[in-house]
């Protein structure tokens, strides 16, 4: 982040003050709350992020015109189960000249990230409960959306380290292609965001969601008063998870797999695992900072004290928005060819860099009119 950009973001922090949301008065109410979101939500995560390999398969057979997964179990339900104990069962293979402690941390760095990032994610309105104030994220952090960007930024290392310790000129290859492609759209999704931390004028996403759920719908939410934002940050986030049209880091027709060309077995399902939860990841932050976070459309009630019914109901609908995004990301990788990799590199940096920066500059000059 450039000098001037911090001048206008900090600017635009001291004009609008923070919002502070206390949580459970007693210790043992907010040890018992922590844990239990931590155990239900990792839970809907992992088994979601499992099944959603078998969602992608029917989505594509439909696209395609074809049943897809339809064996084990009543309409394929039981297909992620056969391919994860064949995938654990399968043997272990290293490569000779492989580096052996990093070519076995790879995987697990790019799958950590994502796990690490929906923890700050509110994904329900607070409930009031006689204990006091639970929020409905794992780890409210005041600067959550700072927080993101770093431990976002961490991925692309597995990816990296995996094509390096392979000692394997394609997964090489996949490896500095997957660098270069994040590196540079995380510049344009980053650029992106600011606009919206300029209309909530906090870091904190609890308070991002708050400043959409304080207007009327649907004009309060950050999609309608930062559209081209968002549209950067939704390519961007192709490109980030490396999801069709942006999937030139595996190339299977240059590169035979990428990155992952000399794994196997487990540590060879864990890049897919990887990929599939930072899909998720994305699709919770475009929920959260453009589209209300877990705000309800059409209704006022939700914003209010809210109870144990209210936050769950919440939660649910923030879900169908991620739903509905993971759907987008299944419909776009069956329908759109992959890009050339000068095509990539030339709309991350002479279109998307530029419109965001142009667009980061609009923004300030139309909220310091506004406050004038």
């Amino acid at each position: 982040m450039n000098s001037s950009t911090f001048a206008l973001l900090q600017a635009a922090m001291q004009a609008r003050p923070l919002t502070v949301v206390e949580g459970p008065e007693h210790f043992t109410a907010w040890l018992v709350a922590t844990i239990l979101k931590i155990v239900i939500l990792f839970t809907i995560y992992l088994v979601g992020v499992a099944l959603l390999t078998l969602a992608e398969r029917k989505i594509a057979g439909w696209i395609q015109d074809r049943l897809g997964p339809n064996r084990v179990g009543p309409g394929g339900i039981g297909q992620p189960l056969a391919d994860g104990l064949k995938n654990i069962m399968k043997e272990e293979t290293y490569p000779g000249a492989a580096y052996t402690p990093l070519f076995i941390l790879a995987p697990a760095l790019s799958f950590i990230p994502a796990l690490m990032t929906m923890a700050v994610i509110p994904f329900g309105a607070p409930w009031f409960s006689r204990w006091g104030v639970i929020d409905m994220s794992i780890a409210p952090l005041p600067i959550g959306f700072l927080y993101i960007l770093s431990i976002s930024s961490l991925g692309v290392y597995g990816i990296v380290l995996a094509g390096w310790s392979s000692n394997n000129k394609y997964a090489l290859l996949g490896g500095l292609r997957s660098s270069a492609q994040m590196i540079s759209y995380e510049i344009a999704m980053g650029m992106a965001t600011i606009p919206v931390l300029l209309m909530s004028g906090n870091v904190s996403l609890s308070a991002i969601v708050a400043q959409q759920t304080s207007g009327q719908w649907p004009l309060a939410w950050n999609v309608f008063g930062c559209t081209i934002a968002f549209f950067i940050f939704f390519v961007s986030a192709f490109a980030e998870t490396n999801r069709l049209p942006f999937d030139l880091p595996e190339a299977e027709s240059e590169l035979i797999a990428g990155y992952h060309s000399e794994y196997s077995a487990m540590k060879f399902s864990m890049f897919f695992i990887a990929e599939y939860a930072n899909m998720v990841t994305a699709s919770a932050l475009m929920a959260t900072l453009f589209f209300g976070g877990w705000d309800i459309p059409f209704t006022l009630w939700d914003n209010n004290a809210h109870s144990l019914v209210a936050s769950l109901a919440t939660a649910f609908f923030f879900f169908v928005k991620i739903l509905i995004f993971v759907f987008i990301f299944m419909w776009v990788r069956w329908t759109l060819p992959r890009f050339r990799y000068d095509q990539l590199m030339n709309l991350g940096w002479r279109v998307l860099l530029p419109l965001s920066i142009a667009n980061l500059l609009l923004t300030a000059l139309v909220l310091l009119w506004i406050d004038k």
